[in-house]
């Protein structure tokens, strides 16, 4: 499979390690690894904000759709729309669904059918893969979005609920 954006091993490698991305990012994103469940930054990670794939900046997730669930990893009931590509995975003797950013092919993790309402989809995905913003430090700089409701969301952290 082609994604828009193309490296070789030793340019993820390079781009990794001068983004000072944890240590396993590069066997996760680039070699389909998984990381130790309850060990990464964002698996209780509650903040405000948009999650975006570490090896290229695209935006994946925003916060307000992730959730608890339990597993020992981040996990997210939807994505941005056409941020991500599903792969079937026959790996370990069983079938999942890959994960895997549609600009560059870094490895997320796995969606299952068995997340909340309202997709019922629960992306787990390793920290490992993900690059949080803030959208304070970046002066509101993630775009509005609508969510599987067709709620719009401001990109500025402003819910609009007076939690702000």
């Amino acid at each position: 499979m082609t994604f828009p954006i193309q490296k070789t091993d030793t340019e993820w490698f390079e781009a990794l390690q001068a983004k000072e991305a944890e240590p396993v990012a590069y066997q996760v994103t680039r070699h389909a690894a998984t990381e130790r469940p309850f060990t990464g930054k964002y698996e209780q990670h509650w903040a405000d904000g948009s999650y975006h794939c570490v090896c290229c900046g695209a935006q994946l997730f925003y916060s307000d759709t992730k959730f608890d669930a339990g597993c020992g990893w981040p996990s997210f009931y939807q994505a941005v729309p056409g941020a991500i590509t599903e792969i079937v995975d026959r790996s370990h003797h069983m079938v999942r669904t890959e994960t895997v950013c549609s600009q560059c092919g870094a490895h997320l993790g796995h969606v299952f059918e068995d997340g909340p309402q309202p997709t019922g989809l629960r992306y787990c995905m390793n920290s490992a893969s993900l690059d949080f913003h803030d959208p304070d430090s970046q002066g509101g700089a993630d775009t509005p979005h609508e969510d599987s409701l067709g709620s719009a969301h401001p990109g500025n952290g402003d819910s609009g609920d007076g939690r702000d």
